[in-house]
């Protein structure tokens, strides 16, 4: 039986990028896109709505843009440290994210997370579509998927944290036992139980007692 859970955001946390972004770069709306996820991120636009109107930028990518995508991503910092000192310590790391399965799919496997979830990108004829899959994992989501994963593991909530740095992260940071801000933007800055500013995940260990 698990002792503890973390939950991370994936964007900007778990990983240095945005996928939607490099997806973006990939189909020529960068500059779009970029402006509508900087204010999602700090609270001005409602998630799912600002979600589809930056993959409608997209339709019509070819999905060997994908695997490029999975190419550039670049993992944080201390995350393998940290997923095998949580290991050690008998805990479990799960990601939730409002980016794509087709990217993180891969890169949980390879770093051995217990669970994830994100949204899914819809494609036709070897091309996206411009649409996401729904149910869109939102901000509401995220919290739920936290309070889904420490069911199933048996764990109260006051045995849960909970990491990320936007808005969409909010839900669930105000869930969980404690709640860490990863390089936060300002309105995660303001009700995080600890601020992490150095980009560096192993330094969770030590938040959480376990060296």
């Amino acid at each position: 039986m698990a002792r503890f859970l973390v939950v991370l955001d994936v964007d900007s946390t778990l990983i240095e990028d945005e996928v939607i972004e490099l997806l973006a770069e990939e189909a020529g709306s960068l500059d779009a896109v970029a402006d509508v996820t900087f204010r999602a991120m700090n609270g001005e636009l409602d998630f799912a709505e600002s979600l589809r109107e930056r993959v409608a930028t997209l339709a019509g990518l070819d999905v060997a843009a994908i695997e490029r995508v999975r190419g550039r991503v670049r993992v944080t910092r201390g995350v393998p440290e940290m997923i095998a000192g949580v290991h050690a310590a008998g805990g479990r790391v799960a990601v939730v994210s409002g980016g794509f399965h087709e990217v993180i799919d891969p890169l949980a496997e390879r770093l051995g997370l217990d669970r994830w979830r994100a949204n899914r990108l819809a494609v036709a004829g070897g091309r996206l579509t411009g649409e996401v899959i729904p149910p869109i994992v939102d901000a509401e989501a995220k919290a739920a998927a936290l309070q889904e994963w420490a069911d199933e593991a048996g764990l109260p909530l006051a045995q849960t944290l909970a990491v990320g740095d936007g808005a969409n992260d909010l839900p669930m940071m105000a869930l969980c036992g404690l709640s860490v801000g990863f390089d936060a933007k300002a309105p995660v800055r303001d009700v995080a139980h600890v601020l992490l500013d150095e980009r560096d995940l192993s330094r969770l260990l030590g938040i959480m007692g376990l060296r």
